[in-house]
């Protein structure tokens, strides 16, 4: 037997793709552990445990479906069982002859403590032929494998590419932007630092990362609400009973890339309402977001132990991945 169904959970609800692939298998069995795959992708964020026992109690029935072990290797992932999601990412790569889990695959290296195997997966031919999105994800666990190797220049190298100038707001800009910033701030590039984090700040609209707690770490001021909007201030204006200032000023714009101010340390405190401008910046539309004022940073975030968010929900809507199994850097 396996985990209880909700009621509301029908094969129907798999991605048409999916759908076709399973029924390969006998009509009966298809059903089962197709709904059982959207439960798991259902329960995927936010309780990755339960989603995790659909998964697995998916691939015992039908191991042999790449499509099956592609979902059987992210819930073992979210829930940290790395030798696990390991095996079935793998299998699954070599089943659906896809690459697009790569950066899940190096990144359950780096949870294995195995940081060197992490980099050979990141140098896989492959790599150079996934989505941008899939690509900056194998950057952002790259640059945590050096950072577990001791050599942290070395990680923020990692994340130099071109897309530190993007302007659009993506969930993986957004972790791009926090990953470089918390790679930077490493290294003593404090300036980069708190650039990056303000970036990634403005362009994260689905809370992927702690940009606005750890910019204003930083600057040593505190984030409160105000009605449904945060806003920036000193950390004695709390006991004044004062509103802190808000200030409806549109920020300058700064294209500074991420490689200018190398080894610039700049202190500076901006004031609380250089910051609150900061989040203003980005586009409503979530099209196209401002670049910050001067002394706002971001960067590259890290999941598990790396940077890989949760992929896309199992079973349900697969975005242009599954998992892939790495061939020759394998345990």
């Amino acid at each position: 037997m396996g985990p209880a169904l909700p009621d509301d959970v029908s094969f129907d609800q798999l991605d048409s793709d999916v759908r076709d692939e399973l029924l390969s298998l006998p009509k009966s069995l298809a059903e089962v552990v197709g709904r059982h795959m959207v439960a798991a992708g259902r329960l995927l964020d936010e309780e990755p445990e339960r989603a995790y026992e659909h998964a697995a109690f998916a691939r015992r029935r039908a191991s042999r479906m790449g499509v099956v072990r592609e979902s059987a290797g992210i819930a073992a992932y979210t829930v940290g069982k790395w030798q696990e999601a390991l095996s079935d990412l793998r299998a699954a790569r070599r089943m659906t002859g896809r690459d697009d889990f790569l950066a899940v695959i190096a990144d359950c290296e780096r949870g294995l403590g195995r940081p060197e195997r992490a980099l050979e997966i990141v140098r896989d031919p492959a790599a150079a032929d996934l989505p941008t999105e899939s690509r900056i994800e194998l950057r952002i666990v790259a640059a945590g494998a050096r950072r577990d190797l001791g050599q942290p220049e070395a990680a923020v190298v990692e994340l130099q590419v071109p897309e530190l100038k993007e302007r659009r707001a993506r969930p993986w800009v957004a972790r791009l932007f926090y990953a470089y910033a918390d790679a930077c701030l490493e290294v003593g590039r404090r300036k980069d630092a708190r650039e990056y984090f303000a970036r990634a700040s403005s362009v994260d609209r689905e809370s992927l990362t702690d940009a606005d707690e750890r910019l204003a770490e930083m600057e040593g001021v505190q984030i409160v609400d105000v009605g449904e909007d945060v806003v920036w201030t000193d950390a004695e204006d709390l006991f004044t009973g004062e509103e802190p200032e808000r200030s409806d000023e549109s920020p300058g714009v700064s294209d500074q890339s991420a490689s200018s101010a190398a080894g610039e340390d700049e202190e500076g405190g901006a004031d609380a309402a250089d910051y609150s401008r900061a989040r203003a910046s980005s586009d409503p539309d979530g099209d196209d977001v401002t670049e910050h004022a001067s002394g706002s940073p971001g960067g590259p975030a890290s999941v598990p132990q790396t940077g890989h968010e949760r992929s896309a929900a199992v079973g349900t809507e697969r975005d242009a991945g599954s998992p892939e199994e790495d061939a020759g850097t394998g345990s």
